[in-house]
C-alpha cells in the first residue's frame, strides 16, 4: 500500500512525525506538509505565487504552501505513482463539527478525496499532543482497516481522545456536531499604536448529544465521521426552482 501524508501543523509537528512512524510499519508512505503551521487554511490553492518544495532530513517534503497545495502537487507534479490513501494529520487538537469547514487538515484529505483517492484526516481531542504514541496507534489501526461497505473514494474525519490507548472505548460512527458561533475578536495594539484583531476562540458546543463526534469523544470513543462535498441545500432547491418559475411569468 502507497499513503501519501500531510498535515496543517507543519512539517516539523510531533503529530506528522507520529503518524508518518506509524503507518511506515505497514505501507510505503510519502510526506508531503506545509513548511510552517497552516491551521485553519481550509480549502485555500495559492494562485498568486509559485510554489517551491524542499527536503528535510528525515526525508519529509515541505512545500511553502497550504495543506490542499501540498496534497496538489504531490498528485499531479511529484508522485510517480498514485497513492492507494491520503492521510492526514495528527492534528493539534480536535477538528469536528463546524471546525471541519476551516481545518486544513481535513482540507488536505480533501484534496485527495477530490481527486479519486480514498482520504482519512485524524486529529487529536485536545491540544498539545498529549498521549500521541496512543493516537498515532490508533490512526493504524484505522488506516489498517477495510472500508469496503463505503463508497469509494471515502473521507472520514477521525477524532482521537487524546488519553491512553487501553482506555479508549472502541470506535464510533459519527454524525458533524454543531458549535455555537465564535466568540468575538480580540482587539488590541501594535508596537505602533494601530489597532489590530485577533480571530476569538471558536464557540461552545451546541449540538453535543448521542450520535455526535463530540459525544463520542467525550465517552472516550473514538469518532468517525464519513463526509461528502456537495454544499447544495437540496431542500431548500425546490423552493427555489418554484420561486423563480413565479417570477418567469407574466400577465
Amino acid at each position: 500500500m502507497r499513503i501519501l501524508i500531510s498535515n496543517d501543523d507543519g512539517y516539523l509537528a510531533p503529530g506528522l512525525a507520529a503518524l508518518a512512524d506509524a503507518l511506515a510499519s505497514i505501507a510505503e508512505i510519502v510526506v508531503v506538509a506545509p513548511d510552517s503551521n497552516r491551521s485553519g487554511a481550509s480549502n485555500s490553492l495559492s494562485l498568486d505565487r509559485p510554489l517551491s518544495v524542499g527536503k528535510a532530513g528525515n526525508g519529509f517534503y515541505y512545500v511553502n504552501g497550504t495543506p490542499t497545495d501540498c496534497v496538489h502537487v504531490a498528485l499531479t507534479g511529484m508522485l510517480m505513482e498514485r497513492p492507494d490513501l491520503v492521510v492526514s494529520g495528527i492534528n493539534n487538537g480536535p477538528n469536528m463539527g463546524d471546525d471541519t469547514l476551516y481545518s486544513g487538515t481535513v482540507a488536505a484529505a480533501t484534496e485527495g478525496y477530490l481527486f479519486g483517492i480514498p482520504a482519512i484526516a485524524f486529529s487529536q481531542s485536545e491540544f498539545g499532543w498529549p498521549n500521541l504514541d496512543a493516537a498515532a496507534r490508533m490512526a493504524r489501526d484505522i488506516v489498517e482497516r477495510h472500508f469496503d461497505a463505503l463508497p469509494a473514494p471515502y473521507l472520514l474525519n477521525v477524532n482521537i481522545p487524546a488519553i491512553p490507548y487501553e482506555q479508549m472505548q472502541g470506535v464510533a460512527a459519527t454524525r458533524l456536531g454543531k458549535r455555537h458561533a465564535a466568540e468575538p475578536v480580540i482587539r488590541a495594539l501594535d508596537p505602533r499604536g494601530r489597532e489590530i484583531f485577533w480571530i476569538g476562540p471558536v464557540g461552545a458546543t451546541k449540538d453535543a448529544g448521542p450520535g455526535t463526534d463530540f459525544h463520542a469523544v467525550a465517552q472516550g470513543q473514538v469518532s468517525v465521521t464519513p463526509l461528502q462535498i456537495d454544499l447544495t441545500h437540496v431542500t431548500a432547491l425546490d423552493a427555489l426552482s418554484s420561486s423563480l418559475a413565479r417570477g418567469g411569468q407574466h400577465e
